[in-house]
């Protein structure tokens, strides 16, 4: 299994940027549709933290507290694809962000730490200038 990331990059305060995440490799048995997938964020010297994840049930969502209002989840399930739109963007958001996902049946919830997810991409550097 796969995950790639994309749409990182350097933008001002203010600023917007969106992030995808496309998935490939799955077995014949599992479909993109029997994920949960999302995105978590590292910062220089902090713990991984979880941003925001979208359910295959209902296309239910999570956002951290701090990114509420301002980015938005949304996946497109003929292209494998989940994507983080970005608005508002401020210079804590500085950050790799890390797509990931884990099957839907495994959680009665929306899992956001990084230790209930398994398959994980490498990574895209956002950088919020003020």
């Amino acid at each position: 299994v796969q995950l790639v990331e994309s749409g990182g990059g350097l933008v001002q305060a203010g600023g917007s940027l969106r992030l995808s995440c496309t998935v490939s490799g799955l077995s014949s048995k599992l479909h993109f549709d029997d994920y949960t997938v999302g995105w978590f964020r590292q910062a220089p010297g902090k713990e991984r933290e979880g941003v925001s994840f979208i359910s295959s049930i209902d296309d239910e969502k999570w956002y951290a507290d701090a990114v509420k209002a301002r980015f938005t989840i949304t996946r497109e399930s003929a292209k494998s694809t989940v994507y983080l739109q970005m608005n508002s963007l401020e210079p804590e958001d500085t950050a790799v962000y890390y797509c990931a996902q884990v099957l839907t049946s495994w959680y009665s919830f929306i899992p956001n730490q990084p230790r209930q997810y398994d398959y994980w991409g490498q990574g895209t550097q956002v950088t919020v200038s003020s």
